[in-house]
């Protein structure tokens, strides 16, 4: 179907009934309507592979795939035997099952940095076990969390210090200070002004850039230093860096660490894993007070342990993470290519990992423009690629990484008309789009 022929009737009246039924129209801030341009905001019906299709129809590349948790690519051959192989077996019992020893197995022989593992379906799920744990183990009630990164939580210990905080008491957000990524002198004077209070220290260890030098490992030195537990939130690094996270890449253990989203390749199973004598506060062999740590009726569903066992499997048979950058690498080069052909190579920026792209979009003065956002997404959904990012999944085919790298080369064109207009407003098809954390609607 060529540009101009796309219909989104369909999909925008399921987003009408959608935001009848559902309070912002979806079940996650980042899949609003609100994040795509004004009356392109594709409902999906199903996805193979790296492609998704529309309820008009529409057949769209697709990148940042299930908020990065899809990085087989959908119905994953080898995913989808092991879940269906369990359906039929039964999901939930009243004791656990082999499988949940099997994956718990699994997790650690290639997690070797952790000793013990502890299975949940969110990442808030495990990132708020990880801070409850902290609490527990060093009795301080303050949380510092790393400012320059955008999300840790749905909990209030991390949304109290987000512009959404409304329905928090002050008294929460008064538990959460924050610290930033790079810096380890003013780090350090964090827990100086709070000496004694803070009881751990939560971060990404990597986003669009590795770490300085020494970095993670001074941070961990720090801590310890302070009194205070370190944890690795590894739900984006945890498979997209390596199948152990970004602690393997970077050789430096955590006291805790969570995973989730390519865990299950889309099925939700996350995992909250650690040092023995810190987990076994939550258990049944401990002398010390126990901890409510983690205990979810649906945490060790089999379908979703038998997921996440295939995509290690996956992982360590078809070289996954290789692949991701390799594909990543050329995505990255092409839509450099054609931006700087176009004139916009100081506007449209890509950034990150290449296994872990997103894309910047600046106005004329070289400040981020949710405006010119709007132009360059709307301009890709037009030409059939679909993200909000550039991150890849293994199922992308280089057919696939050079169409949109052509859309790119389009959209750039555009791009560049409008620099040139010194306002893209006749290029975005309406309102923009905006940000997920914003105090109002």
């Amino acid at each position: 179907m060529s540009t101009g022929e796309k219909s989104f009737q369909r999909s925008g009246d399921l987003n009408a009934r959608l935001h009848a039924a559902v309070p912002g129209g979806a079940h996650t801030y980042a899949k609003g309507e609100d994040q795509y341009p004004a009356g392109l905001a594709p409902v999906i019906t199903h996805g193979l592979g790296a492609h998704v299709w529309d309820a008009d129809g529409n057949e769209y590349v697709e990148y940042g795939s299930g908020l990065r948790s899809v990085s087989l690519g959908h119905a994953h051959p080898r995913v989808v035997e092991a879940v269906r192989r369990e359906l039929d077996r039964g999901s939930n019992f009243v004791r656990p099952s082999v499988l949940e020893l099997e994956a718990a197995e699994r997790f650690l022989g290639t997690v070797r940095t952790a000793e013990m593992v502890k299975f949940a379906k969110s990442g808030s799920d495990v990132t708020t076990a990880a801070v409850k744990l902290a609490r527990a183990v060093t009795g301080r009630p303050l949380v510092a969390i790393c400012a320059d990164q955008p999300f840790f939580s749905t909990d209030d210990w991390f949304i109290a210090a987000t512009p959404m905080s409304a329905g928090i008491p002050a008294a929460v957000s008064e538990l959460t200070v924050g610290f930033p990524y790079g810096d380890l002198a003013a780090t350090e004077q964090v827990l100086r002004e709070h000496d004694g209070n803070i009881s751990c220290l939560i971060l990404e260890p990597a986003t669009q850039h590795d770490p300085p030098a020494g970095y993670l490992a001074g941070l961990r030195d720090l801590a310890h230093r302070y009194g205070c537990l370190l944890i690795f939130d590894e739900m984006i690094t945890g498979f997209r860096w390596s199948e152990t996270g970004a602690q393997g890449v970077y050789g430096v253990t955590p006291d805790l660490s969570t995973f989730g989203k390519a865990l299950g390749n889309g099925f939700a199973v996350s995992a909250l894993a650690g040092r023995r004598e810190l987990m076994e506060r939550g258990g049944l062999r401990d002398s010390r007070e126990r901890v409510f740590l983690l205990s979810t009726t649906h945490g060790a569903e089999t379908h979703s342990l038998a997921a996440a066992m295939a995509v290690f499997d996956t992982y360590e048979t078809e070289g996954v993470t290789a692949r991701l950058h390799a594909l990543g690498d050329r995505l990255a080069a092409g839509v450099r290519e054609v931006a700087a052909a176009a004139g916009v190579a100081d506007h449209v920026v890509v950034r990150g990992r290449a296994s872990n792209l997103v894309f910047a979009t600046l106005d004329q003065q070289l400040e981020p423009s949710q405006e010119y956002r709007t132009l360059f997404l709307r301009e890709l959904i037009l030409g059939g690629v679909i993200g909000p990012s550039f991150v890849v999944s293994a199922a992308l085919t280089t057919e696939d990484i050079d169409h949109t790298v052509e859309v790119v080369g389009r959209a750039c064109a555009v791009y560049r008309k409008a620099l040139d207009a010194g306002d893209p407003t006749a290029w975005t098809g309406g309102r923009p789009v905006k940000p997920v954390f914003r105090r109002f609607a």
